[in-house]
Parts: C-alpha cells; sequence; structure tokens
C-alpha cells in the first residue's frame, strides 16, 4: 500500500510541545561512509543536522477535505494537515508536496530556531510565517510556496547524483514531531513504482514516517538529493521502503512553477508504459523492446503523425528508449520545450516507422493556484454546507456538507437548490445566511429546495 507523508487531524491541535532532533545514528563510526570520501563521525553528523535544520520548516495546512461519502452526497470535513517543506531559492521559496496543500485554505510554517536546532521545550511553540501557494504539478507530487519571510537556502547536489548505498538523510517532522531527522542508505538509486509514470524516485531505508512529505532528503555532504514524498507499507508506518523525488526534478521543475504556477513543457500528446512481463505476454509483444504507448491525446501532435495506443516507441531522436536514463527521460517528458521537435520510431502492428513531432503547450488545470483565502464566504454554518449561487435558475446549490452536526439536521443534498427562506427569495450565500439569521431562536424555518428537477419543502427550527 502506497502511503503519503503528510500527517492529518481531523480538529485544531493545541499547542504542541516538540523538542529535540532524532538521531538513528547507527554505528557512526569515524570511518570512510560516502562516495566523496568524507569521513562520517558523530561531529560531522551534528553540524550537518545543524546546518540543513536551518532551511527545513514544518508545514501547518488548515482546510477542508473529503470525508466519506454518504446517501446525501459529498461531504468534507475540516482538516489540519502537518507536512514538511525545505527553502530552496531567496525570497522564501518552499517546495513541498502537493498532496500536503490539498484543499488547503491557510497555510502556516514553523520555522527552525536561529540556532537549527529546533523548538525549545516549552509552550512557545517556535516562530510561525504565512506562506503562499504558487504552483502545483500534481504529476509530480510537488508544490512550490512563498513564505512572508527569508529562510536559509539548503544547497542542492550536483550533476553527479546519488549512489546505490550512499548514505543519506531524511528530514521533516513524522507524527508532527517537527525537526527530526533519520539516517540510512540509498537502496535504489532511480526505482520506477509506477510502470505508467515515467517518474523514478529515489529509494531509501531511512526512517520516514506520516509528516515527512515535503522534507529533504540530504547526502552525507548535507546537499539536497531529493525529496520525501511516499512510502510502500502495510502497517502505516516506516519498513524500509521510502521513495523521495530526485533534485534534478525540482531543480527543473522550480523555474516554471515560479513563473508559471504549473510546469510549463511541451506536449508530445501520449502516455508511455514500461513493457512489463504481463503486457509482454498478454499483447504478444516478445519481440517488442521499447515504451508501450498506452494513451493518445485526441488532436496532439502523436495522433496526428498515426500513433496509437498500442504502439511500441523504440528510439527518441535517435537514442533508444531502454538505454536512456532517468533524466534523459525526464528531460524528454518534462522539460521538453513547448517549441521542441523530436524525431520518434515506434513499431506498429510489426512494421517500424519515425515520425517528427512537434511539441505544444502541456495543458494544466489552472493558471496560478491559491490557497482559498475566500472559502468561509461560502460557507452556511447553520445548515453546515458549502453552497454556490446558481445565476441561471437563482438559488443556492449545496455543493457539499461539511460534516458535523447542524441545527435541526436539515435533510439536504448535495446538488439541492435552496430557493427561499421563509418565502423570502435567496439568490446568494450571502442572502441565504442573511435570510436564516432574521428569523427568531425558536422559530421554524422552512426551505424552498429544487430536487432532481422538482419543487419540495424541508422545515426545522433554529
Amino acid at each position: 500500500m502506497r502511503h503519503h507523508l503528510h500527517r492529518e487531524f481531523a480538529r485544531p491541535l493545541g499547542v504542541l510541545v516538540m523538542a529535540g532532533s532524532l538521531l538513528c545514528a547507527r554505528n557512526a563510526a569515524a570511518a570512510d561512509l560516502s562516495p566523496a570520501g568524507i569521513g562520517v563521525t558523530s561531529a560531522t553528523i551534528q553540524a550537518l543536522v545543524h546546518d540543513v535544520g536551518r532551511s527545513v520548516v514544518q508545514v501547518v495546512v488548515s482546510g477542508y477535505r473529503p470525508a466519506n461519502a454518504d446517501s446525501r452526497g459529498i461531504v468534507v470535513a475540516r482538516s489540519r494537515t502537518i507536512g514538511s517543506g525545505v527553502a530552496i531559492a531567496d525570497g522564501g521559496y518552499v517546495v513541498t508536496n502537493a498532496h500536503v496543500v490539498s484543499g488547503a485554505e491557510r497555510i502556516d510554517l514553523l520555522l527552525p530556531d536561529a540556532d537549527g536546532e529546533g523548538t525549545p521545550l516549552g509552550p512557545a511553540g517556535g516562530k510561525t510565517t504565512r506562506a503562499a501557494l504558487v504552483g502545483v504539478a500534481p504529476d509530480l507530487d510537488l508544490a512550490l510556496l512563498k513564505a512572508e519571510t527569508n529562510l536559509p537556502v539548503i544547497t542542492m547536489a550536483g550533476d553527479a547524483g546519488v549512489h546505490q548505498g550512499e548514505l543519506v538523510f531524511a528530514f521533516g517532522s513524522p507524527d508532527g514531531l517537527r525537526n527530526s531527522v533519520s539516517m540510512g542508505i540509498v537502496s535504489a538509486v532511480a526505482r520506477q513504482v509506477d510502470p505508467g509514470n515515467a517518474v523514478a524516485y529515489i529509494q531509501t531505508d531511512s526512517a520516514i514516517n506520516p509528516g515527512n512529505s515535503g522534507g529533504p532528503l540530504v547526502n552525507a555532504s548535507g546537499e539536497l538529493v531529493g525529496l520525501n514524498t511516499f512510502i510502500e507499507t502495510h502497517s502505516g508506518g516506516s519498513e524500509g521502503l521510502g521513495f523521495a523525488l530526485p533534485v534534478s526534478v525540482l531543480q527543473l521543475a522550480f523555474p516554471q512553477l515560479r513563473d508559471y504556477g504549473h510546469i510549463h513543457r511541451g506536449y508530445l500528446g501520449m502516455s508511455l508504459l514500461t513493457i512489463t512481463r504481463g503486457l509482454r505476454e498478454g499483447l504478444g509483444l516478445q519481440d517488442e523492446a521499447g515504451l508501450l504507448v498506452g494513451d493518445v491525446a485526441s488532436g496532439g501532435p502523436a495522433e496526428s503523425a498515426g500513433i496509437s495506443s498500442g504502439d511500441v516507441v523504440r528510439s527518441l531522436d535517435g537514442r533508444n528508449v531502454e538505454d536512456l536514463s532517468f533524466e534523459q527521460m525526464y528531460r524528454y517528458w518534462y522539460a521538453l520545450a513547448p517549441d521542441a521537435r523530436v524525431r520518434v520510431q515506434y513499431s506498429h502492428e510489426g512494421v517500424t516507422r519515425t515520425v517528427s513531432l512537434q511539441a505544444e503547450i502541456a495543458p494544466h488545470d489552472c493558471e496560478r493556484p491559491s490557497t482559498l483565502d475566500g472559502l468561509d464566504d461560502e460557507i452556511v454554518e447553520p445548515l453546515a454546507l458549502f453552497g454556490t449561487a446558481v445565476e441561471e435558475s437563482g438559488g443556492v446549490m449545496v455543493a457539499a456538507r461539511i460534516a458535523g452536526p447542524a441545527v435541526g439536521d436539515v435533510d439536504l443534498q448535495s446538488g439541492d437548490v435552496i430557493k427561499a427562506v421563509n418565502r423570502a427569495p435567496v439568490k446568494t450565500v450571502a442572502s441565504l445566511r442573511d435570510a436564516i439569521a432574521a428569523v427568531p431562536r425558536g422559530h421554524a424555518i422552512v426551505l424552498q429546495i429544487e430536487r432532481n428537477g422538482a419543487l419540495t419543502y424541508l422545515e426545522f427550527d433554529r
């Protein structure tokens, strides 16, 4: 089971007293354990933790998340989510995972102390700053935040990347325990967890748990090599199978998220799948080498060139796809310039063809995401719902109900349109709130609603 690494609480938290750095220092003897030839001792680990910790923040997200739906439709609940983040550029730019900030109404960052040692014992709780959501790349599970204050920036690793067996340290807030660190090794350099996704992750056995999402994975030099993203687990906790988004992805994605709010990349209009043994046998691909074409976008460059689902891509710009490294494959699919031209060799029903595809700008959900600061304007508390005005026919539609007891336990359903309150027409969420507030306490309230195209009435006592 894949487990995203944020820690979620259903109700607001009180002051958390979190102290100290947790360090799993597995026999940190004075030995040369890194490819760079760094002598790793207790003193060097302490210095590393101190320096890296200055750039690590705890991300606290308040907002609404989907709850268990029932027979009356969509239900949401107010939640408080805790994850991690790391400052990667001047100006307060912090990266974290997209799933950490999903549904955010407000984002706060708990900052480390100036000495990098974290929050001292006591009720103070450390310094906090607000953050804005600058950009999101859902397919990479990556989000960019901008803090209201500048933060010390972590150093990114160079082009050498990481090596299997290399010593690494995972920072974050497991189970809400901020400024925690664990130590392990790189189990695999480029693990493709999902055959249908070109992203390959760094696999590590460092202890990673819920709350570590968005925290940095660093090498023995204290350089950022990855962003902790998820774990594979049956228990819900660390089983030594942690996965981090490689720093090369962060370096390519950051300027695009900062400038556009999304990955502003080229798009060839097709998805590629790794050919597994089952796909090879079931589709009769024994003699085919390459990547299987999954979906082909209607009207996209691939379809226009004659590529269809079930074809096998053999090479890109003369390079066999099976020989490409992760970084090279990433540059084709996530860092492709919107005006790039790519020569694709593929096999269609046993016939090899070569075409030149002109990339287009990849579609995206929004130009510039933002936190839902105005979300409270859509809440009708006495009815425990989110509403939205229906301009065409008038009234307020129930977009979702909020988990928890409502006054009178009104039998509203998602999709109902509230037309009037005690015969007074309502056209906006504000007018609905005002109409309910105008009814004296203890008096009956009658809602005229439209449900499934028919008008009916619901009553309850204020």
